[in-house]
């Protein structure tokens, strides 16, 4: 007879996010991917108009690199908090927002 190996259930996505992010419920969890992915197709759309305007769209990748942190990815951040207070997850955003910019400011400082 052969010896069965028990395998851990694996729990949903949905479930796992929910217990990562400290949430209460799964409808939680979808409003929050719905704003990534809202907030992810923004900048999409709107990063290549950014550059476009400021006539940076065929310029060397060093130039669009620091052109993006500097730009698009603040930007990002606003959009985030931005779609998580209309779909009601502005709590959830702005304790992330708050975590990123003290890891930030903690990685200036070591440099300096």
């Amino acid at each position: 007879m052969e010896k069965q190996n028990p395998q851990k259930t694996k729990r949903p996505f949905l479930e796992r996010m929910k217990e990562k992010w400290g949430l209460k419920s799964l409808w939680q969890v979808v409003m929050i991917l719905i704003v990534f992915a809202a907030t992810g197709f923004t900048v999409v759309f709107i990063r290549p108009l950014i550059f476009q305007f400021l006539g940076i769209q065929d310029a060397s990748g060093w130039l669009k690199t620091v052109s993006y942190l500097v730009l698009v990815f603040p930007l990002y951040q606003v959009l985030l908090l931005g779609y998580g207070f209309l779909f009601g997850q502005f709590q959830f955003f702005w304790e992330k927002e708050k975590k990123l910019a003290k890891g930030i400011l903690k990685l200036l400082r070591i440099r300096s």
